[in-house]
């Protein structure tokens, strides 16, 4: 049996990866850019879709300040993985709505697709919905429709969120994913964009790829770690 699927084997490392995090980003000397077009949207409240691409899903709770902001929740696989980081994450405070995993059953990962749709676009109405558009699979930093067609539906904005630090840690997966270290540098890079009235899906993204990679690159830019 693989470990993750033991429920107290999960629980337990749910609670020591949540604690590293939460002693991380305490230490880590954070540094801010474009933070205007973040702080409009805390203080407008309301729905918004938080996007960062899957190798920064350890770092993105930093980005969100849970004293000034609307509440948000998580869009998170159906897979054994994705309910080990689903309770990580909501002993951060951060709530899962859980969507389509990598099951080969295409007929369950369609019924779980259709149902975190209605659950993210019902979460869109009171706060903010995060997700990563190249999950939970991949290809990496590589967009699928997912996004663009939650923010058309529901007419929320989109704040794209790179954030990085160094030293840290990367794992041998598709994502490369980055784990923080403490007592180290970290950034966090905002844009916001809507979706365009009458765009085309494959124009819009071609176009949040770039601007999402873009603010990624750019917070690495600022600590100073290497891209791959």
């Amino acid at each position: 049996m693989r470990p993750l699927r033991n429920p107290l084997i999960q629980t337990s490392l749910a609670w020591l990866l949540s604690e590293w995090m939460r002693f991380c980003y305490a230490t880590i000397r954070w540094e801010y850019e474009n933070e205007a077009v973040a702080e409009e949207v805390w203080a407008e409240g309301g729905g918004v879709l938080c996007a960062f691409w899957h190798s920064r899903l350890a770092l993105a709770p930093a980005s969100w300040p849970m004293k000034r902001a609307q509440p948000v929740k998580g869009l998170v696989s159906l897979s054994a993985d994705g309910e080990f980081f689903a309770r990580a994450v909501g002993r951060l405070g951060i709530p899962a709505v859980r969507g389509s995993s990598s099951n080969k059953d295409k007929a369950k990962q369609s019924k779980g697709g259709t149902q975190a749709l209605r659950d993210g676009l019902k979460q869109l109405k009171v706060g903010g919905l995060a997700l990563t558009p190249d999950g939970p699979r991949g290809p990496a930093r590589q967009m699928a429709e997912g996004l663009p067609l939650m923010a058309k539906l529901s007419g929320a904005p989109v704040l794209f969120i790179g954030i990085s630090c160094k030293p840290a840690m990367r794992l041998n997966s598709w994502d490369k994913a980055v784990l923080p270290l403490p007592f180290g540098k970290g950034a966090v890079v905002w844009d916001k964009v809507w979706y365009p009235e009458g765009a085309e899906m494959s124009e819009v993204v071609a176009e949040w790829t770039e601007r999402l990679t873009a603010v990624e690159a750019r917070a690495d830019a600022l600590v100073g770690l290497e891209r791959v």
